[in-house]
């Protein structure tokens, strides 16, 4: 960090970064917990949470409800975070830092070990948080997690290795979908240059994460694609994948990553949607916008969360009407 971010920072923001350094000092054994089925920014952040809290001579055990997904197994020490769906565990914790977690739900069952007493350090940059820490470092403006947790270890006068630097750099690339979103900020590209100064293959994390495609994945995307549907304005446009089309193509959860941007990609789409049939019949849904809508309000208007431009939620099946249903307040909020 150069002397003119650390001075940039607002003194509310120092003051929740030195709030956050007390706790983990607090502390000598943590809970890492990101949210269910953990992307590149929630991997990468346990990640740099855990490094940290290593370096400051503490202990961290890293608990996700969700496997690590594949194409982020090149990650230092990934293959230690446990997957609580395989691998329950007994052990309750008093203190807890949660990352990149929009809400309290989204921790998952990981709740669970949590001991009467936990105490929680929330970290996090999406808008719609609402502060469920105990103690609590957001920053709405973030474009990732892991941006805020590059501020905290520079706050806290350590700098990042080639290790740390790798998660940072991995956090924002797949954030920013590859240096490329609106929430790409100077900022960022300077901590982007910081960590490649230190060694970071960028290169090559962006062919592995960006550009490489697995035989399933494709077969899923032409699936989806061959649904690819339009309102009658062209405005907002989606598709939508089963259940079974998981199965039949071999794809995985890391295989929808990016599928939702060939419907908002499209010229003249205001909004482009994915649906998704989970095994329990629910649809989980993943919207982008332009930004003429505000996705994270449409989103959290049915218990999920998000950005502006980038949401999710859940709702009941089936696929039809939850198009139906997701579709028409789409289209409310562009006439608004």
């Amino acid at each position: 960090m150069t002397v003119g971010q650390e001075t940039a920072f607002s003194a509310a923001y120092r003051k929740q970064l030195d709030e956050a350094l007390s706790f983990i000092g607090d502390g000598d054994r943590f809970l890492v917990v990101s949210h269910v089925q953990p992307d590149g920014d929630a991997i990468s952040s346990t990640l740099v949470i855990g490094w940290l809290l290593r370096r400051l001579g503490k202990q961290a055990v890293m608990i996700n409800e969700g496997a690590v997904p594949v194409r982020l197994n090149f990650l230092e020490d990934a293959d230690t975070i446990i997957n609580f769906i395989k691998q329950p565990v007994a052990e309750k914790f008093d203190r807890i830092i949660a990352v990149d977690c929009a809400d309290f739900r989204r921790i998952g069952l990981v709740a669970g070990v949590f001991s009467e007493e936990a105490k929680l350090l929330n970290i996090d940059h999406h808008p719609t948080n609402d502060s469920f820490g105990a103690v609590n470092l957001i920053k709405e403006d973030a474009a990732a997690t892991v941006e805020i947790l590059y501020d905290l270890i520079s706050h806290s006068g350590i700098s990042p290795d080639i290790e740390a630097a790798t998660a940072i750099y991995t956090g924002l690339l797949t954030d920013t979908g590859g240096f490329r979103y609106s929430n790409t900020s100077p900022s960022i590209m300077q901590i982007a240059s910081l960590m490649l100064s230190k060694g970071v293959r960028g290169h090559w994390i962006a062919d592995h994460l960006l550009e490489r495609m697995t035989k399933s994945q494709l077969l899923l995307l032409q699936r989806g694609l061959s649904r690819l549907t339009f309102s009658d304005d062209n405005r907002i446009a989606w598709l939508f994948v089963t259940y079974p089309d998981m199965a039949e193509t071999g794809a995985v959860g890391d295989d929808l990553e990016g599928l939702v941007n060939y419907a908002r990609n499209v010229e003249g789409v205001e909004v482009g949607i994915l649906f998704k049939e989970t095994e329990h019949g629910e649809v989980k849904v993943s919207m982008r916008s332009s930004g003429k809508a505000d996705v994270a309000a449409i989103a959290q208007s049915f218990g999920g969360g998000g950005h502006v431009r980038a949401a999710g939620c859940r709702l009941d099946g089936p696929i039809p009407d939850a198009i139906t249903i997701l579709v028409q307040a789409v289209r409310e909020a562009l006439d608004r």
